[in-house]
């Protein structure tokens, strides 16, 4: 069963696919120029004590996240 959601939904050490960004504009951009484009396979690493930021694994880098920006990106749990 596949079912979608936000990356900030993602748990410690759990994986998801990237299906779309709902952001525009130069964020969008910044957002794919790190990785995250459609089939990409993203990892949750580490999430801060307050939970803002979250860090995760795209393409081999590790990438913290605001949680206003993972909510904007849509994966395939």
């Amino acid at each position: 069963m596949n079912t979608s959601g936000a990356l900030s939904c993602l748990k410690e050490g759990q994986r998801a696919r990237v299906l779309t960004i709902l952001e525009e504009g130069s964020m969008r951009r910044r957002l794919q120029d790190i990785g995250l484009i459609e089939g990409t396979l993203v990892e949750c690493v580490q999430k801060s004590p307050a939970g803002d930021p979250v860090a995760y694994s795209v393409r081999g880098a590790v990438v913290a996240l605001r949680a206003e920006q993972s909510a904007s990106v849509i994966v395939q749990l």
